[in-house]
């Protein structure tokens, strides 16, 4: 009888998520999803598996610039915006705003995306097929980064674009390390198969857990967690990463509470827009971005207690209706009622996280087929920059 009791039941449940969804959708992948993301992306992710297995580590040590004012072991970068001034070549820089500088300092924000390319790729080569190859290699990679004395990066970014000048390093530059947190998950997914190495492991988190002290204490922190645009968004959106890893619930709980009193309701306008982006000289660009980093605070954010997926303020702001807004334009970009971008309007949309992690939040067919459609191996590298999640079926577990 018992038995029978548990039968009907089980019945009755699954009747009831056919007909209303699940019950909480805060950290669930939908297996219909999941098969059509795994088909869309296992040619990409093997090939780019076998790309990341010929690989040798490059970490912040391999190259340096006489203009930083940091170690060989500091990650330097310097501000995109700025320029020498004409009328005084050997003076400060001067800023033209949306416009790149071709000939400042990147190599260690090159070397940080190719790092966080590697690792991404190898975990989700490992989530398709299990191998622990796939692990091994990207263990060198951690190791090389965050462990070995020799060739691993300070756990801080003092000189982060810097300005010729002005700025031996700024707070703003805290958005470089966006490119960690996909290094991150692929830690969460790699930590425990086989092949990993337990202490790589504990000094990467270790890593991890002195860079979130920084983040959270030094001035340079607490300037980019206040900033009240993307940069803000993405100071929360690393911060709840890395305490992920390190299992830093005082952190994510912080998170929690500063999307849903902070971060939303000043950058959400009623429509689902973001006006501090909409303002400037690449509104299209950094509304995407900005609604990838607040799609990735639901993503991560999310557990048995706090939906953030289905959160709204008391106006009816939420997630869903930023990704409403803007997936028409995404879809038929034609239909953007500003004016292009000043640079690489021609190089957006691409296959956004919104779209794919949005699709399997909310089941809406139209943003999955938008995503499937879309680019998924962008190569210019101010998009790719401006992507760091790039492989969903880390997050899709």
């Amino acid at each position: 009888m018992n038995a029978m009791l548990t039968k009907i039941q089980t019945v009755r449940l699954l009747v009831a998520l056919v007909l209303v969804g699940p019950l909480n959708s805060y950290a669930t992948t939908d297996a219909g999803t999941r098969r059509e993301v795994v088909a869309t992306l296992r040619e990409h992710v093997l090939a780019e598996a076998a790309w990341a297995m010929k690989q040798e580590p490059v970490t912040v040590t391999a190259q340096s610039s006489p203009r930083s004012a940091g170690s060989i072991h500091d990650f330097f970068s310097e501000g995109d915006y700025w320029w020498p001034d004409s009328t005084n070549l050997d003076g400060p820089y001067k800023q033209r705003d949306g416009m790149t500088n071709p000939d400042n300092f990147v190599a260690h924000r090159l070397a940080m995306i190719r790092f966080s390319r590697i690792v991404g790729a190898l975990a989700s080569a490992y989530e398709l097929t299990g191998q622990k190859k796939y692990v091994q290699q990207a263990f060198k990679h951690l190791d090389a980064w965050f462990v070995n004395p020799s060739t691993r990066m300070n756990p801080s970014l003092l000189y982060a674009q810097a300005i010729k000048g002005r700025a031996t390093g700024r707070g703003i530059g805290i958005i470089d390390t966006i490119h960690l947190m996909e290094v991150a998950q692929g830690l969460r997914v790699m930590e425990k198969a086989k092949g990993a190495d337990a202490k790589v492991v504990q000094g990467t988190k270790g890593w991890f857990e002195a860079y979130l002290t920084w983040l959270t204490t030094h001035p340079y922190g607490i300037d980019e967690r206040e900033a009240k645009n993307n940069h803000g968004t993405c100071w929360a959106m690393q911060v709840a990463s890395f305490a992920r890893l390190t299992n830093n619930q005082s952190l994510l709980n912080y998170c929690r509470e500063r999307y849903k009193t902070v971060l939303l309701p000043e950058q959400m306008a009623e429509d689902g827009s973001f006006p501090r982006e909409l303002k400037r000289t690449k509104p299209y660009g950094y509304s995407l971005f900005n609604l990838d980093a607040m799609v990735m605070l639901c993503q991560i954010l999310s557990d048995e207690t706090e939906n953030l997926w289905n959160y709204q303020t008391a106006d009816g702001r939420g997630i869903r209706k930023g990704i409403e807004y803007l997936h028409p334009y995404v879809a038929d970009k034609s239909k953007w009622p500003l004016k292009p971008d000043v640079m690489y309007w021609d190089e957006w949309p691409v296959a956004h996280p919104f779209l794919v992690l949005g699709a399997n939040a909310f089941q809406v067919p139209a943003w999955l087929a938008t995503w499937k459609r879309l680019e998924h191996n962008p190569q210019v590298e101010e998009v790719v920059r401006n992507l760091p999640v790039r492989n969903p079926l880390i997050w899709l577990r």
